[in-house]
């Protein structure tokens, strides 16, 4: 069975200005945004529709724990694209006053890092056992693991973007943004980059999506209207029951 989810006086006329020119960073901060969020979501959806799965459906039991393995592999990917060439290419960037401000944060993010990337792996290991055994036990200690990473997301998570995604805006060159992208990619085939893509624009603002977007190559742009856009939809009609709100 296929799970469906669930759901006066007048003011004096302002002087046109010109518009400020977009912060460096500005797509990072967008990608660091949306690709958290879609995380915690996916993840929440993973628990939600793993708990309806028969222990004889084999073909389910591969769905979804193929979508959880690349859900981990793309958040440990991202920690380790953060910690390997992000966050030491914002080290070069900031003014020397903001350094060891700076500095603090990032241990700080290492602190909280180490044991979410320790619960991903847990949750790659319930993952393959699932897949293996395919038992009722096995079943439900993936939709503990799920949990459990899924609210190890939320702190740390929110704890960057108040702290490290205001530097990355104001500091961040574009060059290096799209160089950590690359990198990000790397790990992932065409078919999965395009479903990250599409799983990280799902929730995303307008300005957020729009900002992503701008920021990838244009081979990517364009493959992702050719077929990204579509393989994503069916992706998620077949993982969730229901088209994605993108």
């Amino acid at each position: 069975m296929t799970a469906a989810v669930l759901p006066r006086p007048e003011l004096p006329t302002p002087v046109p200005s010109s518009p400020a020119p977009p912060a460096p960073g500005g797509a990072a901060t967008a990608y660091q945004r949306v690709l958290h969020r879609a995380v915690h979501r996916e993840l929440r959806l993973l628990a939600e529709l793993a708990s309806w799965a028969t222990t004889d459906d084999a073909g389910r039991t591969t769905e979804l724990t193929e979508h959880a393995d690349l859900v981990a592999r793309v958040l440990l990917a991202h920690h380790a694209v953060e910690r390997e060439r992000l966050w030491p290419a914002l080290l070069r960037s900031l003014p020397a006053a903001e350094v060891d401000g700076a500095r603090r944060h990032l241990l700080a993010w290492t602190d909280r890092t180490a044991p979410l990337d320790s619960r991903l792996r847990d949750l790659s290991t319930a993952t393959r056992q699932w897949a293996v055994a395919g038992t009722g036990p096995a079943r439900d200690a993936f939709v503990r693991a799920c949990g459990l990473v899924a609210d190890a997301v939320a702190e740390p998570t929110a704890a960057d973007e108040a702290d490290l995604l205001p530097l990355l805006a104001a500091h961040l060159p574009a060059g290096e943004w799209a160089a950590a992208i690359r990198a990000s990619g790397s790990t992932l085939s065409g078919r999965e980059q395009m479903l990250v893509l599409g799983l990280v624009l799902e929730d995303a603002s307008a300005i957020d999506r729009a900002r992503v977007l701008a920021a990838l190559p244009p081979a990517v742009r364009t493959a992702w209207r050719a077929v990204g856009r579509r393989n994503h939809r069916a992706a998620v009609v077949r993982l969730r029951g229901a088209p994605p709100a993108l």
